[in-house]
């Protein structure tokens, strides 16, 4: 799932661990935020939508685009399957993505009256939208504590040794399990943007990791040279408040 071999440490982690993990994500990035750019929950739904398997900075180039023409259901249905193509075409899997925005904006029309439902059951209910993508929105609306557990959740977590299982489902049941209830909010976002940003797949920005010492793959994932310094926390600490936050562009 995330490209990169992943640890397997011991579960569950370190209560005290944990808190330490959180509490420090939570002094730099105080309100995170989904990179991604909506208006509202309809946009929103389409945005995360899109977003699977691609990058939120395409996206939010195809939805600035997009959005300016049609940000309701009804003007989607309106835009159509063919006119919709060439405002995602740049998007992977643009196709089929243009079947399951029409397809949900439909749906959204006439079974909701064209109010996008902000249930668990009925988001899972539309076309293109999964268990990640429903917990993606009702996180980012604040109606569910969800953690949606894509490639850098999954990487970041085992790396932390805050889960060890091998499927996302089960990541993120361990992580509702061990994350304190006050850091569960935003405990989604820290772990996405800080994979994103610093414990990347391949080359993790150690030297510039706030949590360096809290993490039990440290001695694997820094060089001989970054490991062997373990630069001070003032250095870190500098570094994260310079990694890009909430309302950057983005998944």
């Amino acid at each position: 799932m995330t490209g990169a071999p992943v640890p397997v440490f011991a579960w569950p982690p370190d209560a005290d661990r944990v808190e330490a993990i959180f509490s420090r994500l939570s002094t730099v990035m105080p309100e995170p935020k989904t990179e991604l750019r909506f208006q509202d929950p309809f946009t929103l739904v389409v945005a995360v939508a899109l977003s699977a398997q691609a990058t939120d900075v395409s996206v939010n180039k195809a939805t600035d685009r997009l959005f300016a023409v049609a940000d309701t259901p009804a003007k989607m249905l309106a835009l159509g399957e063919a006119g919709l193509v060439p405002y995602i075409a740049s998007i992977g899997l643009y196709r089929n993505k243009a079947k399951n925005v029409i397809a949900l904006s439909r749906i959204i029309l006439d079974r909701h009256g064209g109010v996008t439902p902000l249930s668990r059951a009925d988001l899972q209910a539309l076309p293109g939208v999964g268990r990640k993508t429903a917990s993606v929105v009702l996180n980012e609306l604040g109606i569910e504590p969800a953690i949606a557990v894509d490639t850098h959740v999954f990487r970041v977590s085992h790396r932390l040794g805050l889960a060890n299982a091998p499927t996302a489902d089960k990541v993120e049941d361990q992580l509702h399990a061990v994350v304190p209830e006050t850091f569960l909010p935003k405990a989604h976002h820290w772990l996405i943007l800080h994979g994103r940003y610093t414990c990347t797949a391949r080359k993790p920005n150690c030297p510039a990791c706030l949590i360096f010492d809290l993490c039990p793959s440290r001695g694997a994932l820094a060089n001989p040279g970054a490991a062997a310094a373990q630069p001070s926390t003032r250095s870190r600490t500098a570094a994260a408040k310079a990694r890009p936050r909430s309302g950057a562009s983005d998944r």
